[in-house]
């Protein structure tokens, strides 16, 4: 008896089909970036290097960024974006995170509490600046006036030096944690319940769960949060105006608030030169962090 070899079918080749479709849908969007970022961008770096008004430009190539430079409040501009954005950006981690394994528990009023966390996020930046201004006014705010009565200091918040660029960084912390937890939230609930299965039926506590199956499965939205809490906090101008407009003095000051006060002065060119530094700030800092938490991510 003989046995007949089984050969393996030929592979059929389809044809493509032709269709301007895929290319043709992201034209929509490829118009609407170039015209409202490739566009205004290369006009930055050209007008940079010019004295320009509006009815005159005078092209003075890197003048504009070595006057910049010397600016006093430069400096302090820019240790205050990197304190701001890397304070702001490691809280909302790790309340995000602690706030999004409670969530995600079993605790009674869990809609309503989840509701509660997430509001900040949808009142405006500005409402909410405005709103902690009066709250932690050091003479006649509420939250001065509550420590008072129990006898405690009454510190101010937004008038001392040393607490300034903090408080405006608690306020930011408290409105844009609900994105944090939201994202953390998704993160866990993907999670598939048969791993928390085995690992109780293993007599594993909640902290080794925690270390071993939440903590290592969520970093994708771990890396999501870092991303997009540090481009905010290093890119962050209309709470500290509304709070703080950089003052006491320069000690609230962030790049962004510098450039603002530089056109207010009617220094376009010197502002623009400004913007094309915190472009360049943000750039240089955000590509390796994101490489780097892509790089681990793969990884996993």
């Amino acid at each position: 008896m003989t046995t007949a070899l089984a050969t393996p079918p030929t592979p059929v080749r389809r044809k493509g089909i032709k269709s301007p479709y895929p290319t043709w849908f992201y034209a929509p969007a490829a118009a609407l970036f170039i015209v409202f970022f490739a566009v205004p961008t290369f006009a930055s770096f050209y007008f940079s290097l010019t004295r320009w008004t509006l009815f005159d430009v005078q092209f003075i190539g890197m003048d504009n960024f070595v006057q910049f430079f010397k600016e006093p409040q430069l400096v302090q501009g820019f240790v205050n974006t990197f304190i701001y954005g890397f304070v702001t950006s490691a809280a909302k981690v790790v309340i995000g995170l602690g706030l999004a394994l409670l969530l995600t528990g079993p605790i009674i009023g869990r809609g309503y509490l989840r509701a509660v966390v997430f509001f900040p996020v949808l009142v405006s930046t500005i409402g909410v600046g405005l709103t902690f201004k009066a709250l932690l006014d050091p003479f006649h705010g509420a939250v001065n006036a509550v420590l008072g009565f129990f006898g405690l200091p009454q510190p101010g918040w937004y008038t001392d030096p040393t607490l300034a660029l903090l408080t405006v960084a608690g306020v930011d912390i408290w409105k844009g944690v609900g994105i944090a937890t939201l994202i953390f939230m998704a993160g866990i609930v993907a999670i598939p319940s048969e791993y928390f299965e085995a690992a109780r039926m293993d007599g594993a506590g909640a902290w080794a769960v925690f270390r071993n199956i939440t903590l290592p499965l969520v970093r994708p939205a771990t890396a999501t949060v870092i991303i997009l809490s540090l481009i905010g906090g290093l890119r962050s101008f209309d709470l500290i105006w509304a709070m703080t407009k950089g003052g006491p003095g320069f000690t609230s000051d962030v790049i962004a608030s510098v450039i603002y006060k530089q056109y207010q002065a009617g220094f376009f060119g010197l502002s623009t030169a400004g913007n094309v530094v915190l472009f360049i700030v943000v750039t240089a800092i955000m590509v390796p962090v994101s490489w780097l938490l892509n790089r681990k991510e793969a990884e996993l």
